[in-house]
Parts: structure tokens; sequence; C-alpha cells
């Protein structure tokens, strides 16, 4: 047994220190101040079901697909219950716990997403969750997770998490806990809603200057010379370019940026290594040795761009910030940058802010190609016909998401400091604010 693994051998319980502040607080089993949702409704074949996930490192419940019964792989579907701790088994190590709230009732999970009523006599589901996706207890559920491969098939089951034992403090502390933690994200959510709103400002000028319809109606007709191949997506993106007589291609201001990195050449040196999403865009992942890669990388520099050609369609595109100069990314990502026009360049602010709007997402959703797993690669996106830009209209799109970015980075560091303090609250080492 290597040292390394011994935590996969250590019992939950003995593995959270609580400070002297928890001492008086009753010890309880999660299992004991929950109760598990077991309803289950037999997918019929002809009916849609309105599927629901719940996102990586804490990010909530989503809308994740509707599909018919007979396209399901499993014959039950579960309801969302409004008030229920959900996780997913397959990435709770990766925070993926969330509370549902009444904008999800009418959503379905399947058995892979396990519900839990809390008593709310003892335990609020907002300081249950705050308990699940706190650092020390991540580490917990990495542990107890099972199965045959550590990415993404290590299922943390019902049984361990409600073994899983915690210092329950009384709903008065509950509260202020809970109170705490909500100021901080409130503040964070005013600022994504003012983005938000820039982004939708811009969506309605998009849709102001193009003729769509085409290219979202039930029926299309569209000779052949004008497609690219023999497909839907084809189709559509034909009848796009036509409808659409003025717009030139994204390659007109976009180009590919793919310059490898080998970080094996520098086996000591500790690269950081960034993604992207499509709730943050581009965000740093981790550092990683140059020695532990086992193949080249792609280099990324402020303003660039990359995508992830997967989930494209859901709006995993991003913009480079402030980056060290030694960052890099994955090879299986999409890398673009703007091109150096003089006075006709695009402001990188108003692009950011353009490969985000509904009406580009939906664009991607016709340009991507692939049979069974359809992809966008970078050739693919500067296909992409789009209108010629204002300069003004840029420029005010650039600088509203320049002084809301500046604010976003404040909030999200006192986000983070506040969950830091809670979990020190939560584990006793640190006064109930």
């Amino acid at each position: 047994m290597y040292f390394s693994q011994l935590d996969r051998w250590a019992p939950p319980r003995a593995s959270v220190v609580h400070g002297s502040e928890s001492l008086s607080w009753e010890i309880v089993r999660i299992g004991d101040v929950v109760t598990q949702v077991t309803e289950k409704i037999i997918a019929e074949a002809e009916t849609e079901y309105r599927m629901a996930g719940v996102k990586w490192y804490a990010g909530g419940v989503f809308h994740r697909e509707t599909v018919l019964g007979k396209d399901m792989s499993a014959r039950y579907v579960t309801p969302l219950k409004p008030g229920a701790l959900v996780y997913n088994r397959l990435f709770a190590w990766k925070e993926s716990f969330a509370v549902v709230t009444q904008e999800h009732e009418g959503l379905f999970v399947s058995n892979e997403f396990p519900q839990f009523i809390p008593d709310t006599s003892r335990v609020l589901p907002e300081f249950l969750y705050l308990f699940c996706t706190g650092p020390s207890t991540t580490k917990l559920v990495n542990a107890a997770s099972a199965g045959s491969a550590a990415v993404s098939r290590n299922r943390f089951k019902e049984a361990e998490f409600t073994s899983f034992e915690l210092r329950l403090p009384p709903l008065a502390t509950q509260q202020a806990i809970v109170a705490h933690w909500r100021k901080a994200e409130q503040q964070l959510s005013q600022i994504q809603n003012r983005y938000a709103a820039v982004s939708s400002d811009l969506d309605l000028w998009l849709d102001s200057v193009t003729n769509g319809k085409g290219a979202t109606r039930n029926c299309l007709a569209v000779g052949w010379q004008a497609l690219g191949n023999w497909t839907v997506q084809s189709a559509r993106a034909s009848v796009f370019r036509q409808a659409n007589p003025t717009f030139v291609p994204f390659s007109t201001f976009a180009e590919e940026a793919t310059e490898a990195v080998n970080p094996r050449a520098d086996p000591e040196h500790e690269w950081p290594v960034y993604g992207v999403n499509n709730k943050e865009g581009v965000v740093f992942s981790h550092f990683q040795k140059g020695r532990e890669f086992n193949t080249a990388y792609k280099r990324i520099q402020k303003d660039w761009f990359f995508h992830n050609p997967t989930r494209s369609a859901v709006g995993s595109l991003g913009h480079v910030s402030e980056v060290p100069e030694d960052a890099i990314t994955s090879p299986e990502y999409q890398v673009w940058k703007l091109r150096d026009l003089g006075g006709e360049t695009l402001l990188p602010g108003f692009v950011a802010t353009l490969i985000q709007t509904k009406w580009f997402v939906r664009v991607i959703q016709f340009h991507r190609v692939g049979a069974v797993k359809q992809r966008l690669y970078v050739e693919n996106l500067l296909a992409i016909p789009v209108p010629h830009f204002p300069k003004e209209l840029q420029a005010q799109i650039a600088e509203a998401r320049a002084t809301i970015a500046a604010q976003q980075v404040e909030a999200t560091a006192l986000v983070t400091k506040t969950k830091q303090e809670v979990e020190e609250v939560i584990l006793g080492k640190r006064p109930v604010p």
C-alpha cells in the first residue's frame, strides 16, 4: 500500500477535525436527518422528459436536454423535488451538489442523481449543501467514491453519503451561517445579471440585423451546389448564409492560433494549465510538472480565445484575459485569435461578449460537423457568417464588459473568502458570524 492511497482507507468520521467552537453541537449521521426520494416514473416511449443535471463546482441544477422516453437508456425517471439536496454520483468529488428550487419543478433526473429531503426541523437544505461542497468534505467524497476509472467512473454511492457524520448546530446558528454565505453570493449574482443584460442587448441587435427564419423553420429547400455536405446542419448553414448576403465569414476578423508546446522538454517546470466551460469561460485549472505530460499542449496568450469543440453548442467558449507567459491548454481545445486589421480589427472585449450571446451559440449549432459526436473546429467557427459590427457598438459593449469584469473579480474573491470562512465555522475553527 502506498502512502498516497491511505486516505481511501480512512473512515470519513475520522477525517474531519472539529474545533472547540463546535464541540457543543450535536453529532449526526446525514442519513438520520434526510429521507431519500424514492419516487420513480416509468418513462413512456412517446413522452418528452426535460432532463436535468448538476453542474460541477457547486454550479447548481440546470436543464440538460429534452428527450423522448424511447430514447433513454433507463426505464425510470424521478421528478426533481423542490427543497431536496441532489448530487451527481459520478462527479460528487467535483462538488456536484445542489439544492433544488421551485424553478426546477417539472425537471427529471436519472438514478445517477439521488435526491434527499432534509428534516427542516433539524437541518436546513442550504447548510447541508455548504457542508457537502466544502473542501474538507470534498476530499472525503473523493476518498469514498468507488469505481474503475479515476476521472469519470468513481461513483459516490448513497450509502456512503448517508454514513457521513457532521456536527449539527442549532437552526438559528445554521441560519446565520447560510445568511453570511448568501450575502456574498447575492452580490456576485447581481453583477452577473448586469453582464447578462449587456449580452442581451447585443443579442437584440444581432437579431435585428439577421434574417434567420430560413435556418430555423421545420422544412428547408436548398440547391445541392450550395451544400458543403449532405447533412441537415449543412443545409441550415447554407440557408442562413443565403438569407444574409451582406454577412461575411468570421475568418474576416479571426484566424487560428495553434502553437504547440512540449512541456516534457522542461520536466521540472510547473506549467499553468487552463480550461474552458460555459459558466465562467476560460478558467485556471491546475499546475502540472512537465514530466507528467504525455503529449504536446497549446500555448495561449492574452486576448486570444479558445473553445471546447464538443461543448461549444452549450456555450463553452472563452476569452483569455491575463495569463502567465507559459500558460497552456489541452490539445483538444480549439485556439484562435483576432486578426490585426488596423482600424477594422474587432475589440477583444466585444468578441468576448459576442461568443457568449444566444445568437452566436444558436448559429454554432448548425456549423458543427460529425455524424455521431458533433464538433466545432476552428475552420468551422471561421466559416460562420457574421454582420459588420459598428465601432460605436463594439466600444459600448467592450467598455460595459470591462467595468463589470472588474466588479466580478472583487465579488468572486469575496465569495471565495466567504466559503472558506463558512467551512471554518462549520468545522468549529471560527466563531459563528
